[in-house]
């Protein structure tokens, strides 16, 4: 197997590949050991931007008018639960074309808007592209002319799509074989994106007209406590606040909604839109600066230079008597950058709490988006 490498700040990782690549390489082999009546070791397949990438088949089987290879997921140095797991392709001759299946530990598609119609295994269009590929390439090597049957399957994949985010977007039984690259770049933000993206579609082909974003497990806690209505058609966006606006947009939302609290919400009163930590901080700055504009003393602001976070902040604004003007010009604050981020082509707006205080700010126009959100 060639090992690949990228930067991660100063951090050489190593590069994976993809459940995609993985299949269309066990196709390719099983193709050439059904072909030949021989045992492949390895197999070449190419990549979607034109690379070659060779990968090892760890079990190669062959019976009578089938052969089943297997490949072993290497994900490199990024944290994918798919490490490690086997993925198998099954291949049989057929009269024409390249037919392929979703078998045991593939999820099967059961809402619209994913990228395999309902019904169908969800094995992505490029990985899908990439098999036929494989198997055809091995055809025309030994000059068969007819057609394959292709079936995937993953025998871990049924429990570990309960670790994903599979059965929330509409994929049940199992896993789905993706990829767009082959490749798997070591802590990629790019994987999350797509999977915002890919749910955001699912809520626009339910006819859903308001986007309804949550940054974390407390706003969808927070959300169910309070407006159940809204658990069916929110999009968890994590960190990745920005994106999620932008991908609302590009879907045609004219309506977005954020619910999250007040430890990740205070970074976009300065305009931050990814909230990771390892992005930018700027929480005590981002209150300082809003204290400041209200008029706050400059002994009460030096105090909150000093907190680890945004509710031992509260604490002392409370106890002062002086949080109601800060978080006032932080509602302000974050209602302009909300504004500014999605440049007219949508109405968006923001719900922050902190359970701590029994805190709830609202921008502009969120009770107006939760009005249509809940009709």
């Amino acid at each position: 197997m060639e090992e690949r490498f990228i930067y991660c700040g100063t951090k050489k990782m190593r590069c994976g590949y993809t459940t995609g690549s993985c299949a269309a390489a066990a196709a390719r082999a099983a193709a050439e050991a059904l072909l030949t009546g021989q045992e492949v070791k390895s197999a070449e397949i190419l990549l979607p931007k034109g690379e070659r990438l060779s990968l090892d088949i760890s079990k190669c089987i062959i019976n009578d008018g089938t052969a089943a290879c297997t490949v072993i997921k290497d994900s490199g140095d990024d944290p994918d639960i798919t490490n490690g797991i086997e993925i198998t392709a099954e291949v049989s001759l057929a009269d024409s074309a390249v037919k392929i299946i979703g078998g045991k530990g593939v999820g099967t598609v059961t809402k619209a808007g994913l990228d395999q119609p309902v019904g169908e295994a969800a094995i992505n269009s490029v990985p899908r592209k990439m098999i036929s590929q494989a198997v055809s390439e091995a055809a025309e090597m030994h000059e068969y002319c007819g057609g394959f049957r292709v079936v995937i399957s993953v025998p871990q994949g049924e429990e570990l799509a309960e670790k994903t985010f599979n059965p929330r977007i509409g994929i049940v039984g199992g896993i789905s074989i993706i990829g767009t690259t082959g490749i798997v770049e070591p802590m990629s933000s790019s994987a999350l994106i797509e999977t915002i993206r890919t749910e955001a579609n699912i809520r626009r082909k339910e006819g859903r007209n308001v986007l309804v974003l949550t940054v974390g497990n407390y706003s969808e806690r927070f959300i169910s406590q309070n407006l159940p209505q809204l658990s069916g058609q929110c999009v968890m966006c994590s960190n990745f606040i920005g994106d999620a606006i932008d991908i609302g947009i590009t879907l045609g939302f004219k309506n977005i909604l954020i619910y999250g609290h007040i430890g990740k919400m205070v970074k976009l009163g300065s305009g931050i839109m990814n909230t990771h930590s390892s992005y930018a901080d700027g929480r005590m700055e981002t209150l300082i600066a809003c204290g400041a504009l209200a008029g706050l003393d400059n002994s009460l602001l030096c105090r909150l230079n000093d907190c680890a976070t945004a509710d031992a902040a509260l604490d002392i604004l409370y106890e002062s008597g002086q949080a109601q003007k800060l978080l006032d010009v932080l509602t302000e604050r974050i209602h302009g950058y909300l504004q500014a981020r999605t440049k007219g082509e949508a109405k968006t707006g923001a719900v922050i709490f902190s359970y701590q205080h029994d805190m709830l700010l609202k921008t502009q126009y969120a009770d107006e988006i939760l009005d249509l959100a809940v009709k």
